[in-house]
């Protein structure tokens, strides 16, 4: 495993860039919107694809590991409700609350992973965030149901966004292309492999492209409980469930790095679809991303001693 310091510098120095593109507007504005599609839709599902087809998936505790994942998760929530009974919070805010409690940016964790774990930490997070994604999208589309009382919400709308969500997509497909003993041709696996060199890099500009620090004026009540809840509580919370399933060293560091993670940047399209609180979003995301620069750092070395 690399130095964590000298791996946070640089990956966190790329989302400083992308800011930095993003003020000077280069190559434009209308770049980084498709730039950020392109990575979503083809360059993280080659990546998946590609780690998962030629990993060893018997070294992997599957079932422990996505159970870990699922009960903290399901317990963060539990806990954020909790918050709204001991603190009236107005009802589209909360739903921002629970968004930045317990969405994680992907693009940040497999970055980590890669540079942390290798090959093998990725195989574990991939297998994670297959089951991670659709029941973290369940819970957020039934808060802001619960919260908001959306009448367009359903199950339909529901299932069809996890279907086509193009990173559970490639999960399964590099699974299934693992699992059948399926030899691809060489060069469909080096095609494969070029793009999916690209997905990382990218990923972490686009991160920077969605900072938004003009609405970090905001911050309350609401956004401190937010940037608690996901970078201190969370990680703390998955260590002792991981620890008590008793998943293995490596996947205990994965599940930790997975709950350090900021919030997603999807949680602002979310929230824009189901009617949230948008500004209240954008700051979760951007002093998330920002703090987490200091605590993933002290969470991974407080996990190694």
């Amino acid at each position: 495993m690399q130095n964590i310091s000298t791996t946070l510098i640089p990956i966190f120095a790329l989302i400083s860039i992308g800011y930095f593109l993003k003020r000077v507007k280069f190559p434009s504005q209308e770049f980084w919107p498709m730039a950020d599609r392109f990575t979503y839709y083809i360059l993280f599902p080659a990546l998946l694809i590609y780690k998962l087809s030629m990993a060893n998936l018997t070294q992997v505790n599957s079932l422990n590991v996505v159970a870990s994942g699922l009960l903290s998760i399901l317990i963060m929530l539990f806990l954020t409700v909790a918050i709204g009974f001991f603190r009236t919070i107005e009802r589209k805010a909360f739903t921002s609350i629970i968004q930045g409690a317990i969405r994680f940016n992907t693009y940040v964790f497999l970055a980590l992973i890669d540079a942390l774990l290798g090959d093998a930490g990725l195989v574990i997070a991939a297998v994670l965030i297959a089951f991670a994604i659709p029941f973290i999208n369940f819970l957020c589309i039934g808060a802001f149901s619960y919260y908001i009382n959306k009448d367009d919400l359903n199950f339909v709308k529901f299932a069809k966004s996890i279907l086509t969500n193009p990173l559970i997509v490639a999960c399964f497909v590099g699974g299934a292309i693992n699992i059948s003993g399926m030899v691809l041709p060489q060069a469909a696996v080096n095609t494969i492999s070029i793009l999916s060199a690209a997905a990382l890099p990218l990923g972490l500009l686009s991160v920077g492209v969605g900072l938004e620090l003009s609405h970090m004026s905001s911050a309350k009540f609401e956004l401190f409980i937010a940037t608690l809840l996901k970078l201190v509580i969370f990680p703390v919370l998955i260590f002792f469930v991981g620890s008590w399933c008793e998943v293995s060293k490596e996947a205990l560091f994965v599940l930790v790095l997975f709950a350090s993670m900021p919030t997603a940047s999807s949680s602002y399209i979310l929230a824009r679809q189901l009617g949230g609180d948008l500004k209240l979003m954008s700051s979760i995301i951007t002093v998330q991303t920002l703090v987490s620069m200091l605590t993933i750092g002290l969470v991974l070395s407080a996990i190694n001693t």
